[in-house]
């Protein structure tokens, strides 16, 4: 790890990884420390970036979006890369955006309602920011989905 981490941090780590929820006092009492070391240790672990915060994880079918599509997008003018990105984030639709080596310039993984909907995001949102052209690959079902392993070494 770039960061040095300690055994406790390690054991705080692997406690929010398992629950992001769980009590500061729950996490004390685990770990032997105090409930104002957890709080002063996860304060420290947020502000050197290596915890981004903590999220509700909404399954996307429960609230309507069925189709799950990761796209390779190529762009025409990489001098608009920028602005693409920024663009690409103002459609809700898109969850992940990241910069990639190999064959697209850009990977995006969406979500909509059905495929319909899958395809006015992409010919009507999508193709709007000028891309040159994009590759779909649609997901049947998440196998599994989990955080990286925490460890000392």
């Amino acid at each position: 790890m770039s960061q040095q981490l300690d055994s406790l941090d390690i054991k705080i780590l692997q406690m929010l990884s398992d629950n992001a929820r769980k009590p500061y006092l729950e996490i004390a009492r685990e770990t032997g420390v105090s409930g104002a070391a957890i709080h002063q240790r996860i304060g420290k672990l947020q502000s050197i970036g290596i915890i981004k915060g903590s999220n509700t994880v909404i399954a996307p079918e429960s609230i309507g979006y069925d189709t799950c599509a990761y796209l390779g997008i190529y762009i025409k003018d990489p001098s608009k890369f920028d602005d693409i990105v920024d663009k690409l984030q103002q459609i809700p639709e898109v969850v992940e955006c990241h910069l990639t080596t190999g064959q697209y310039d850009i990977l995006l993984k969406v979500y909509a309602k059905n495929n319909e909907d899958l395809y006015d995001v992409i010919h009507h949102k999508l193709h709007s920011l000028d891309l040159g052209r994009s590759e779909t690959i649609i997901s049947f079902k998440e196998l599994f989905k989990r955080q990286l392993p925490i460890s000392l070494s």
